[in-house]
């Protein structure tokens, strides 16, 4: 992902929205290492303590010169979730593309929750963006969202896999999975890696009662 990918959020002077849209490459880049400076330190010390003076500091950049992209730490939690959503999102539409069955329902859901606890194992960051966006009531607000994006896509593969079934019923149904899919990674990661590839496992087992009783 790179910066004017998200652009359009980026052109609004909101608190929680990147404030300018980094069109020029040398700013692309300035806001690339304001970004990964802000990860190293929310990976070290989780997003509460991250102030932004620290991230001006790491980034070699005057305060003055952060505000200019980035309003607040909202706007940079924000947009590292963003990013790290359009990935998802992404694999997510990809996963579930040829979804027909039942059975291609549940071998694709597998290979995706897989797939999502690697990301989280390699970049364990994405808990503590998680929490800090869960602590801000805009940014949940965000994140729901997008629960409600990727639920869109696991329902309109059920909805193949199960055409006699009500849509709006299904859509329910998935948004309780995805949701419930995005706290079990952030749980699986908090533990050991034994404890968390089991409670993986767990979920995949929940998960796929869920289809079934949807059938039912």
């Amino acid at each position: 992902m790179v910066a004017d990918q998200i652009a359009p959020a980026a052109v609004q002077d909101d608190e929680g929205v990147m404030r300018r849209a980094p069109m020029q490459k040398r700013s692309r880049e300035r806001v690339e290492h304001i970004l990964a400076c802000a990860s190293r330190l929310i990976a070290e010390r989780g997003s509460d303590t991250m102030r932004m003076s620290e991230v001006a500091e790491l980034s070699g950049i005057s305060i003055g010169s952060l505000y200019q992209y980035f309003p607040d730490k909202a706007a940079i939690i924000r947009t590292l979730a963003e990013r790290y959503n359009a990935v998802s999102r992404t694999c997510i539409a990809d996963g579930l593309a040829h979804v027909k069955t039942v059975e291609d329902l549940r071998q694709a859901f597998s290979v995706l929750i897989d797939e999502y606890y690697e990301i989280f194992l390699a970049e364990p960051v994405i808990r503590d963006i998680w929490s800090a966006m869960q602590a801000d009531k805009t940014l949940r607000e965000v994140e729901l969202a997008e629960s409600r994006q990727n639920a869109a896509l696991l329902a309109a593969a059920m909805k193949r896999a199960l055409p006699d079934e009500d849509l709006e019923k299904l859509q329910v149904s998935a948004l309780l999975v995805m949701y419930f899919g995005e706290c079990a990674m952030r749980l699986a990661i908090s533990t050991g890696e034994t404890e968390g590839r089991a409670l993986v496992e767990a979920y995949k087992r929940m998960a796929y009662q869920s289809f079934e009783s949807t059938v039912a």
